[in-house]
């Protein structure tokens, strides 16, 4: 079992800055869809369920 690190800021209403080991991402929610900024997109279909689409 590893152990992780994820730290979030929200930027604005809909944005969100992450940064974790890997490095620091932006996301922005659209809706029930949200994009990232190296490319991953999720679909939300409830409360804390989703779907990654890429």
């Amino acid at each position: 079992m590893g152990f992780y690190f994820r730290k979030s800021k929200r930027v604005g209403k809909r944005g969100r800055i992450n940064a974790s080991k890997s490095g620091v991402s932006y996301s922005h929610r659209l809706g029930p869809i949200t994009v990232n900024s190296r490319g991953r997109v999720t679909l939300r279909i409830g409360k804390g369920i989703g779907i990654r689409l890429r």
